[in-house]
């Protein structure tokens, strides 16, 4: 079979600098991803950090979305989305800068309270970074192109990702400890700053209008949209439409799927000792079955749907948990993640068509500014809630409460969804 992932020779000359650049900016996104941000909660957690702590990294940045995601939209929409975009991701970016010399700097405590209030600092920024990314994609790619360049992107991401993982573990186990870790702080910082440098170069088109794609935006005129007074605030009369059902649905799906994120390091590093090598193969392990189980998403989709292929994918999320409350080694591990990761690529393939299905085609942002406000507040309430959980049960009893929960999401989805 020809390789032909980057293959152009079949794109208009003036498409393919924004196209080049689409993608080096996610190679270099997930060069981040799989170092500095792969390996926070596993460095929080050597640090001694507890479940509550681990739940606030995540909790904060759905706090910030919440209040800001609106006002990001108004700030993005009064602005040239590139510039927008671009200087938001300087601002985000910047702060992984001040992860490395943290050790330098602070005992175990400090460091990860420095972490967390980092993080909530970073989410400002990253909130029309989010908003505003999802326009400049609408306005320098044609539509005609788009399922194209994202597929592009999701392939290079996860390459990147998973060869980037597998260094940072090698370094990880043969630089001692913290020193490690600022090692792949910085690694993590120069592909922020890479992908930045990317992002400025991707310019909106100047010759056609371009219908922006369906995205989580919370205003209409963010993702260059005329404004519309119908949609232009968040709509209480769609919870009086059958889109209330899958509001609900998504919630609960989302709401089990991260209440057990925060123990899933404490479950590598204290139950099974898993150093941070380990820790990176499992990495790689998921995203490499995830980028297989995702070429076969639309054969899956195209038979099922994607209302089952959402549901049965839920229900089987569930095993990740309640098989590593039982893991006792490293294989157990490996096997876990190389599962869990062919299994979500099909849940997070499926579930936003699902969703667009269910949403008039001539009213999406305010149908989908609710669900990014149930989105945040599922992540917020799941990830305070799951640590409080595991300290009163256990660790290993929680696992298995929140597998469980994971499985009544699939049978919600699918009989009221």
């Amino acid at each position: 079979m020809r390789f032909n992932l980057f293959r152009q020779s079949d794109i208009p000359e003036q498409y393919r600098s924004n196209f080049n650049h689409l993608y080096l900016d996610i190679a270099w996104f997930g060069i981040l991803s799989g170092t500095a941000v792969n390996f926070l909660n596993v460095y929080a957690t050597r640090l001694g950090a507890s479940g509550f702590q681990i739940g606030l990294l995540s909790a904060v940045g759905a706090v910030v979305n919440l209040f800001l995601a609106i006002p990001a939209g108004h700030w993005v929409n009064k602005r040239n989305t590139n510039k927008a975009v671009f200087w938001s991701s300087v601002l985000f970016r910047l702060g992984y800068v001040f992860w490395i010399p943290l050790p330098w700097l602070l005992n175990e405590q400090g460091q990860v309270w420095a972490l967390i209030v980092l993080t909530f600092l970073m989410a400002i920024p990253l909130t029309p970074l989010g908003v505003g990314f999802n326009a400049l994609f609408a306005e320098s790619v044609p539509e005609q192109y788009r399922a194209r360049v994202a597929g592009t992107r999701n392939i290079t991401f996860a390459i990147a990702y998973v060869l980037s993982s597998l260094l940072a573990g090698f370094l990880l186990k043969n630089i001692p400890f913290p020193q490690g870790y600022q090692v792949i702080f910085l690694i993590g910082t120069i592909g922020a700053a890479l992908s930045s440098y990317h992002l400025y170069h991707v310019h909106p088109l100047q010759t056609e209008s371009s219908t922006p794609l369906p995205t989580l935006t919370v205003d209409s005129t963010a993702t260059g949209n005329p404004p519309r007074e119908k949609s232009s605030a968040l709509r209480l009369d769609i919870w009086q439409t059958p889109f209330r059902i899958v509001l609900l649905g998504l919630f609960f799906f989302h709401f089990a799927q991260y209440i057990v994120t925060p123990l899933y390091p404490i479950a590598f590093v204290r139950q099974l000792h898993l150093n941070d090598a380990q820790i990176g193969n499992g990495t790689a392990f998921y995203y490499l079955s995830a980028m297989l189980a995702s070429t076969q998403l639309s054969k899956i989709v195209s038979r099922f749907g994607n209302k089952r292929v959402t549901a049965f994918g839920a229900f089987g999320m569930a095993s990740y948990p309640i098989m590593l409350a039982f893991a006792q080694n490293v294989l157990h591990y490996y096997a876990l993640s190389f599962l869990n990761g062919s299994i979500f690529a099909l849940v997070n393939g499926a579930y936003a068509n699902y969703m667009l299905e269910r949403i008039p085609p001539n009213d999406r942002p305010p149908h989908l500014a609710w669900y990014t406000i149930m989105l945040n507040f599922a992540i917020l309430g799941s990830s305070l809630l799951g640590p409080a959980v595991a300290d009163a049960t256990g660790l290993a009893a929680a696992l298995i409460l929140f597998g469980l929960m994971r499985a009544l999401a699939g049978v919600v989805l699918l009989k009221w969804g």
